[in-house]
């Protein structure tokens, strides 16, 4: 049931993305360009999402324990380190750069999309080599803190 209830949300989730337009990247570009032709349809698919999450988090919270584990998993850490301002930084550029996040890249592949094709295969290639150096970075005495 575990795995039936993780195809339904991302089924869910991919016809969302597809719907809003989130794999467009035209769309996409177009929010992002604030100086230029701005497109602010993606805000409303933004705040909606925030305004779900806001209150079904709130509701799922008060449940002892998940569907489908014996607890919840939420993140301890709450503060902004180097590694990940450096990571958001170039997620962002890359969001604005290719039109794509990788939720709405892997959706977007599903419609054969060359342009969707070629930004996922750089992103895996972009986390391969950032493993291979985490890992390298681990073995040496210098700090790899990033």
């Amino acid at each position: 049931m575990r795995h039936v209830a993780a195809l339904f949300a991302g089924l869910l989730f991919s016809v969302g993305l597809a719907l809003s337009g989130m794999t467009q990247p035209a769309k996409v570009i177009g929010f992002l360009d604030l100086a230029g032709r701005w497109d602010p349809s993606l805000a409303f698919v933004m705040l909606g999402a925030i305004g779900v999450h806001f209150v079904l988090y709130r509701l799922v919270l008060r449940r002892p324990s998940p569907l489908f584990s014996g607890h919840f998993e939420l993140p301890t850490r709450r503060d902004l380190d180097r590694r990940l301002l450096i990571g958001s930084g170039i997620f962002g550029v890359g969001w604005a750069l290719g039109g794509y996040c990788p939720g709405p890249a892997l959706v977007a592949m599903g419609g054969l999309s060359r342009q969707a094709l070629l930004f996922t295969v750089s992103m895996i290639v972009g986390m391969l080599v950032f493993t291979r150096v985490r890992q390298r970075d681990a073995l040496s005495p210098a700090d790899a803190s990033l």
